[in-house]
């Protein structure tokens, strides 16, 4: 398995392990509570992590030549 792999791993940890951590109303982000803002956070970054991955993985690339 290639290390970038592991990048995966990080919204998993992050949405349920760091539940019990930030499980708080406030403070309010942008007028909703904090922990919803950490889903919403989490849910985006995923997204991007996803993005980093497809272009770091070296099969992605053969269709470009």
């Amino acid at each position: 398995m290639k290390p970038y792999y592991l990048l995966a791993v990080l919204p998993f940890i992050a949405i349920l392990g760091g539940a019990a951590f930030v499980n708080k109303v406030e403070p309010y982000i942008f007028g909703i509570p904090f922990f919803l803002s950490w889903i919403i956070f989490w849910s985006v970054m995923s997204s991007v992590i996803m993005f980093v991955i497809y272009r770091l993985d070296p099969l992605n690339k053969e269709g470009e030549e």
